[in-house]
């Protein structure tokens, strides 16, 4: 006589599909919450004339630490780089491990009198190919010396908020908010930003950027 299997209970199928989705966790691959971001810049995010560690990325993110976020940012910033000259290293700068991006780039361009058209359609096709990635931005807009003459100042300034609008970006409006001119606040050159004018940027620009982390962190 053949010997009746006993069906299993609602009790045994959810202790098995219990084990079984443990076992599926514990194969998953560690993935990291650290939310890396990418500094794209000129001199200014390169830390010209500056202490490695009063750099902006370093103490940008020891900030960010500093109010518990898990972050990491990358120094992508070469003294001297144009808006056109941030796009042609852009590919290789965007690691498979970035999360998101702070572009600060124009400073340059107005400095040399560039055309603003020039500017903007760099600083476009950057934040299209960003975007392209789906990696959330922080542009930080710079203003040109106001001894360009106005005309120049007129067709350069709006660049930033124009293309935040378009790409649908974090926007912080000037970059050197509350440092620029300020003697105090910057080295010899009047250009760049000594350690205490760092600290300056870093503490206005933080609200802005913990935005950036929170829409990196939601993807």
């Amino acid at each position: 006589m053949q010997r009746e299997v006993p069906h299993p209970t609602l009790t045994d199928m959810i202790r098995i599909s219990a084990a079984l989705f443990a076992i599926f966790l514990f194969c998953l691959p560690a993935v990291s919450a650290t939310v890396n971001i990418l500094a794209l810049g000129d001199s200014l995010t390169a830390g010209y004339g500056l202490d490695p560690k009063d750099a902006f990325p370093v103490k940008l993110e020891a900030a960010l630490k500093a109010n518990g976020h898990d972050v990491k940012v990358v120094n992508a910033g070469v003294s001297g780089d144009t808006a056109a000259a941030g796009l042609a290293r852009l590919d290789w700068s965007l690691t498979g491990d970035i999360s998101a991006v702070i572009v600060e780039l124009g400073a340059n361009d107005a400095l040399r009198g560039l055309d603003p058209k020039q500017a903007e359609a760099a600083l476009d096709q950057i934040l299209t190919r960003i975007g392209a990635k789906g990696l959330p931005v922080l542009v930080a807009g710079m203003q040109a010396p106001r001894n360009m003459g106005k005309d120049y100042v007129a067709a350069f300034d709006p660049i930033f908020q124009r293309l935040a609008e378009k790409h649908k970006t974090l926007l912080y409006p000037f970059f050197l908010d509350g440092v620029a001119a300020d003697p105090k606040l910057n080295q010899p050159d009047g250009l760049h930003p000594t350690a205490e004018g760092i600290d300056m940027i870093v503490a206005r620009i933080l609200p802005r950027v913990e935005e950036l982390v929170g829409q990196a962190s939601a993807k």
